[in-house]
């Protein structure tokens, strides 16, 4: 059929004089079209424009739909001069004729949406390349024989999903194959590549007297505030494998391999599948899409009564937004156990959910049809102007203009029918959010009545203000314990804490406001016994939680610094502050995030591995705040460091960033005296006493309990030489013992180091030559061939001293933890490679061909889970995890962390992995050496 006979509606002209005006110009088409061109100029002051713009072009291109292929054919020929104002002429036609297709009834939404996403697919596709050839004939691109040099831009979110709006900006992620070039050329084509990409973006961003593409936004890249806008595939990989989010997890629903090197970058995407699809989340999903939807509300001022004129229907309540939360999170729940239900547009979502029964298949359909008519009413709002906007028109004139677009001619009776839909939209998606019932209270034991009848007593209850309130939400808080199956327990570990606060007016009023935080402690004192003892010791990290922060997303390292360092300099300089004052403000602040931590991880608001990442994050923050601090107070009596001062080498987990909530800090101290003969201070010190001495403030600051308790346990035995070595050690010292005296375990434990604090600014130049010696170390020692031999004895010395820790142990013994870090390390070690986490060492191996793809892959999934159950352990239990001892909530948490459904899948994946993992270990192993040192 041809475009004028599948006109099923028509927009109603708001300004008849230019509808007339506009429709005068095509009397020669059919009157449906006539019609149709009518009502769309006389809404669209845009679309008018177009259309006397394009009124020879038009005629013609209605006789065929595929106006993007029709309107770019041709244009891999042109130059990077001429491609920039074709594409703009494309954008306007293509443009025209989707919105007369769309507000004709032409097209589905699916083909509106999909005629966008495709232009900017073609569009992103000829930039990208023209610029890479440009860069190949100027002769600042390698030549490496990959498709488009090997760059390949993803499409995310509504690109990714072929869902753009009608004005729309369009979200990419630029990556490059790095696999594609030879090391030696690597700085040379990563330059070449950031130098197109960002050619790219301007191409389509910038706007010209020809207007613009697509507004382009590279923001969703790795770590985007320090990263190029191009980065290699594997960097982003190590990235997303180390550091990446939840919200990062969700955006990768929807990405697609859109332009470029497409084979590069589905390739990519299928390497980042175990990212993205997690079997063992859960309520991790979920949680963070409520938080992140009333954050959204919140920002945007949008948590007022829900009103029509002004309405945003992205981001207000009912709107888009809410239909995609609702259908990704549970993608996210469900869809790492069935591949079935990782689709990337929002209806197939809901049709695949609704067809495995996760969503009743009326709830659906009916989502279904309001997100179509919500998508085509945020198109025309966008049509009106050419806007990236999303609100609805504050003013009647401004709401009859919309409502007629739609074909509507009462406004008001348009705009209470929307209102209708927007109510039962957020009905259904917010109940999915909502928290329970509260329940009643429970039956007590003897034992349980004897603990609460001495509360009566504590300074909590002091006040009768306190009682009264304790009073109404007492029952709440006794239910909740019930639930958990060992309430006597919990009753104890929450009598503990209660026993330990000196005021409870504050605490009780919010319990009685907000049954989740009663939940959230009970979940503590019922489910982890460690971080209720935690809790215990460190009864003032509530104050975190009263905070309106504390479910906050994560702040990352630096900012964490940052807050630090503010916190110390102002116990300095208060009026009662100094040195000490700041190291308990310190302590303060850490036991806080620590909590904030554990509880997260509890809750399921981030996994084992987000929680190993953050812990690292915290430890790192505090170190780089602290040791400058601690330099400082140094060179109040013994002047400033002299040369270029000492920095501190993360050693073991916390140079790989995987620390759990039991973790001690293991480090190396490093100084270059640079030819200086002392100190010169007040009591001048010659380097290597001065560094010493240095280092035992720092330990001490760290270390040392105080009212406040204690940061972190150090261990500084990796050092050169042991215990029996200097506690710090210079760059020349350091560099000739790991050249010519260092034992193959000394090389390994270099593998994971990594500098995370210096005594200042005058140390960043050590810090690069600390680096630069670590890998020239791993390159030059690599290949020594001892370094199987020796690590086979080593293996076998490790299970001789310490066997596993009972049925449930996770990290000693053969194919567990400790057995894969050491393989993983020797990869690293043999490859050269700088990878320091266990996985992207792992990687390295295999790139360097000295371990096999699917040993590493089977190593690395068996890694992971050992890493869930010990990392969750770990925050349960200070002791051996022993699973019939931690209680029902204890079980549940770590059941649910491992994707285990009993205790018997459990053990049964626990004795597979290890074996498994140990098999392959061994034999990447030759016989027991006598080599090793």
């Amino acid at each position: 059929m041809d475009f004028a006979t599948r006109i099923t509606r028509y927009p109603l002209p708001m300004d008849q004089t230019r509808a007339d005006s506009v429709s005068g110009l095509f009397s020669a088409l059919p009157a449906p079209v006539q019609k149709l061109i009518a009502g769309v100029a006389g809404t669209s002051p845009y679309l008018a424009g177009l259309l006397e713009r394009e009124a020879e072009w038009l005629p013609g291109a209605l006789q065929q739909d595929d106006v993007v292929m029709r309107e770019t054919a041709g244009f891999e020929e042109l130059g990077a001069t001429d491609l920039a104002p074709a594409l703009r002429r494309a954008k306007r036609r293509v443009a025209l004729f989707t919105a007369l297709a769309d507000l004709g009834g032409v097209w589905t939404l699916e083909q509106v949406t999909g005629a966008l996403s495709d232009l900017a697919d073609r569009a992103v596709d000829l930039a990208l390349r023209v610029h890479v050839a440009h860069e190949l004939r100027r002769g600042k691109l390698p030549e490496s024989g990959a498709d488009a040099g090997g760059i390949f831009a993803l499409a995310m979110g509504k690109g990714g999903a072929r869902e753009l709006n009608y004005s729309s900006d369009i979200d990419l992620i630029v990556l490059y194959d790095d696999s594609a070039y030879d090391a030696e050329v690597q700085h040379e084509a990563r330059a070449a590549l950031i130098r197109a990409t960002r050619k790219m973006a301007a191409t389509l961003s910038d706007v010209t007297e020809h207007g613009y593409v697509f507004r382009t936004d590279l923001r969703l890249r790795p770590d985007a505030s320090v990263t190029p806008v191009c980065i290699s595939a594997s960097a982003a990989l190590g990235y997303y494998e180390a550091e990446g989010r939840t919200w990062e997890r969700a955006a990768f629903i929807k990405a697609r391999a859109a332009a470029g090197d497409i084979a590069a970058g589905q390739r990519f995407l299928h390497e980042l599948r175990p990212f993205v699809w997690r079997k063992h989340l859960d309520f991790a999903a979920i949680q963070d899409a409520h938080d992140m939807r009333l954050r959204i509300r919140d920002h945007k001022g949008l948590r007022g009564r829900l009103e029509v004129p002004g309405h945003n229907m992205k981001l207000g309540q009912g709107g888009i937004r809410e239909i995609e939360f609702f259908t990704q999170t549970r993608q996210l729940i469900a869809g790492g156990r069935d591949p079935d239900l990782r689709q990337r547009d929002t209806v197939g979502g809901l049709a695949a959910l609704a067809s495995k029964g996760w969503i009743p298949e009326e709830v659906a359909q009916e989502l279904t049809a309001h997100y179509r008519e919500h998508r085509e009413i945020e198109h025309r709002i966008q049509m009106v102007n050419d806007a990236q906007a999303h609100n609805l028109p504050k003013d009647p004139e401004g709401l009859s203009v919309i409502a007629a677009m739609m074909g509507e001619s009462d406004a008001g009776a348009w705009a209470n029918h929307l209102k209708t839909r927007l109510e039962r939209v957020h009905e259904l998606t917010e109940s999915f959010f909502a928290p329970g019932e509260r329940r009643e209270r429970p039956e007590l034991s003897d034992e349980a009545q004897g603990i609460i009848a001495r509360w009566q007593s504590y300074p909590a209850m002091r006040s009768n203000r306190a009682r009264e309130i304790f009073q109404r939400v007492e029952p709440e808080l006794l239910s909740r314990m019930a639930r958990l199956g060992h309430m006597d327990e919990a009753l104890a570990h929450f009598d503990n804490f209660l026993a330990g606060l000196p005021a409870g007016v504050q605490l009780f009023s919010l319990f009685d406001a907000n049954p989740q935080l009663i939940e959230l402690i009970v979940d503590i004192c019922g489910t982890a016994p460690g971080l209720a003892n935690h809790l215990s010791r460190y009864p003032a990290v509530l104050d975190a939680v009263l905070a309106g922060s504390f479910f906050a997303p994560w702040p990352g390292m630096q900012a964490l610094r940052e807050e630090l360092e503010q916190a110390m300099q102002s116990a300095l300089t208060a009026v009662d502050g100094g040195y000490e004052r700041a190291l308990d403000a310190a302590r303060r602040w850490a036991h806080e995030w620590h909590f904030r931590i554990g509880v997260h991880h509890l809750r399921g608001l981030i996994d084992a591995d987000e929680a190993g990442l953050e812990y690292a994050d915290l430890a790192h923050a505090c170190l780089a705040a602290m040791m400058p601090m601690t330099a400082a107070e140094f060179s109040r009596r013994h002047g400033p460091p002299p040369g270029q001062g000492a920095v501190v080498l993360g050693m073991g987990s916390l140079g790989a960033r995987q620390l759990n909530a039991d973790s001690d800090l293991d480090l190396i101290v490093i100084y270059d005296a640079d030819g200086a003969e002392g100190s010169d201070g007040a009591k001048p010190l010659a380097p290597r006493p001065y560094y010493a001495r240095l280092t035992q403030a720092m330990i001490t600051a760290i270390s040392a309990p105080t009212a406040e308790g204690r940061l972190y346990e150090v261990d500084m035995r990796l050092r050169p030489s042991g215990r029996q070595g200097p506690v710090a050690t210079s760059v020349q010292s350091f560099e000739n013992y790991q050249m010519t005296e260092a034992w193959t375990w000394e090389h390994l434990a270099l593998t994971r180091a990594r500098v995370v604090a210096t005594t200042g600014e005058t140390a960043s130049g050590l810090a690069e030559r600390v680096e630069a010696l670590r890998l020239q170390v791993l390159t030059e020692r690599g290949g020594d061939t001892r370094v199987m031999p020796d690590l086979a004895v080593m293996r076998h010395r490790i299970f001789a001293a310490k066997a596993p820790g009972g049925e449930w142990e996770a990290k000693i013994g053969p194919g567990r933890l400790q057995d894969i870090d050491l393989i993983a390390q020797s990869c690293a070690l043999r490859a050269g490679d700088a990878a320091r986490g266990t996985i992207a060492q792992l990687r390295a191996g295999r790139r360097a061909g000295i371990f096999a793809e699917d040993a590493a892959d089977e190593l690395s999934s068996a890694y992971r889970f050992l890493w869930r159950l010990h990392a969750s352990a770990r925050l349960l239990t200070e002791k051996p995890v022993d699973f019939d001892a931690i209680g029902s909530g204890g079980q549940e948490f770590l059941l649910r962390e491992c994707g285990c459904a009993d205790a018997q899948e459990l053990r049964e994946r626990l004795g597979s992995a290890t074996s498994r993992a140990a098999a392959l270990i061994g034999a990447e192993l030759p016989a027991e050496s006598a080599s090793a040192k």
